[in-house]
């Protein structure tokens, strides 16, 4: 199953036929935007006449989506000519009325603006009675729209995610022969400075526990600087990442799950580069951590 981002945009409109002879044709539109969140948070914006399909939108866009911060916003609007009418002279001289009266009470009371008459003046259109099932279906329709965008901006992601965990691979595989390189150069560096103290002693005889000490320092080292055990954790968190990715939405929050593999990452870079005994396995560690930063902020708009 495919791998679904938290980031996606989608709106559709309908049609509505009169609800009476008299009345007019309406259109319906909703858009659904969602961005990245650790939880699923929603949010609606609708005009007071759709407030009631409120709770029935909340339950289909949950069993949709389950993480994000989402936002459905919805509209209602006549198809009919849009061009102002003129208002009747009765309710201009009412509306002159009133504002006398609210003058009166309130004398600094700001007077009323054309386009304060006009929409007055202009009677809004009425919601259908029956609007509930129009106003699902079109809801639908959006999920599937904003689900199919989601889909194709998870293939991206995790395409780039592959990218990322290869090249941290080859890395991992760069400082693997590094160790037994660097600690054989240690040891031989040890028995080199026995050497030295053995001809310094002009033939005198130095104990054997020289040469011992300079083994055991050498071992002392090697198990200071030993980052197998870093490297083998690495490639597992690596293979279990690419499993995930595999799996896709077959996995119960994947992106949870890849979120927590990030952390256990940078843990085991962080201990790669506080165990460097060269630049080089530093340069690795410095490189491995600007890779899993790059993973940290893809992995942040996965679902």
């Amino acid at each position: 199953m495919p791998i679904y981002s938290m980031t996606g945009y989608a709106s559709a409109q309908t049609e509505l036929p009169p609800d009476t002879a008299n009345s007019p044709a309406l259109r319906l539109g909703l858009e659904i935007r969602s961005v990245n969140s650790r939880f699923l948070d929603l949010s609606f914006k609708m005009p007071e006449e759709l407030r009631q399909h409120e709770a029935a939108l909340r339950a289909l866009v949950t069993q949709h989506l389950k993480r994000g911060k989402v936002e459905v916003r919805a509209n209602i609007e006549s198809t009919a000519d849009t061009s102002f009418t003129e208002p009747a002279p009765a309710l201009l001289q009412r509306l002159l009325e009133l504002q006398a009266l609210v003058h009166t009470h309130l004398p600094k009371a700001n007077g009323l603006s054309v386009a304060d008459v006009l929409r007055l003046a202009t009677a809004p259109a009425a919601a259908p009675a029956s609007l509930g099932p129009a106003v699902l279906q079109l809801a639908q329709n959006t999920l599937t729209q904003l689900s199919d965008g989601r889909e194709r901006e998870g293939m991206r992601l995790a395409q780039t995610l592959r990218e990322r965990l290869s090249q941290l691979r080859a890395l991992a595989t760069q400082a693997a022969p590094l160790v037994p390189q660097l600690v054989e150069q240690q040891r031989l560096r040890f028995l080199e400075r026995w050497r030295e103290a053995m001809a310094l002693a002009e033939g005198i005889t130095l104990p054997e526990s020289a040469q011992d000490r300079a083994l055991t320092e050498a071992t002392a080292f090697a198990i200071r600087i030993d980052v197998a055990e870093e490297l083998t954790r690495l490639v597992s968190h690596f293979d279990e990442m690419d499993d995930l990715l595999a799996k896709g939405g077959k996995t119960e929050g994947v992106g949870k799950r890849l979120d927590f593999l990030i952390q256990e990452l940078h843990r085991e870079a962080n201990t790669l580069g506080s165990k460097s005994a060269t630049l080089e396995m530093t340069r690795i560690s410095v490189d491995m951590k600007v890779l899993i930063e790059q993973l940290r902020e893809q992995v942040q708009n996965i679902e």
